[in-house]
């Protein structure tokens, strides 16, 4: 079982092909497929070079269990930049053991410490599952004071 134990480390460029192994495996599971290895794998390696976001992993550098994303951007609604987390990702074989929290937590404690007020997560309405351990976590759907959802468009931009 994984507990507040679990080693949570920041990922660097040299770990692009990893995490890519991982988001690609994330893809696969909930079949959203994601662009390919040799295309995600600069993304990465830029991503994890940007001081405005960063990569955990979970457990084993090497092999590790699980990750997330997060990015920051400036925002006029916080002090500090707005996070989002994009992704977390447990290995299904993992799953039920308290290491998508452990991330979650990491995650948390390092937008803090990077000056972040605010957290952003996107779930699909029919992932329940995802949906209440986010609640769990005191996450909300629907702000205090707000009797409606916010909506989140999407546009592929094209040059």
């Amino acid at each position: 079982m994984a507990s507040a134990d679990t080693l949570i480390s920041l990922a660097d460029p040299d770990d692009a092909e990893i995490v890519t192994r991982l988001q690609i495996d994330f893809g696969d599971e909930f079949d959203d497929p994601s662009p390919p290895f040799d295309v995600l794998v600069p993304r990465f390696r830029h991503l994890l070079a940007d001081p405005a976001a960063f990569v955990l992993l979970a457990g084993d550098r090497d092999d590790p269990i699980g990750y997330a994303v997060v990015t920051l951007r400036p925002t006029v609604y916080t002090d500090g930049p707005l996070a989002v987390l994009d992704e977390l990702y447990v290995r299904p074989a993992r799953r039920g053991e308290g290491i998508g929290t452990v991330l979650l937590t990491r995650a948390i404690e390092e937008v803090l410490a990077r000056g972040g007020g605010e957290m952003h997560i996107n779930v699909d309405e029919i992932d329940t599952d995802a949906r209440r351990f986010y609640e769990r976590h005191g996450f909300v759907n629907i702000e205090s004071g707000h009797d409606y959802r916010m909506l989140l468009y999407v546009g592929q931009l094209t040059r």
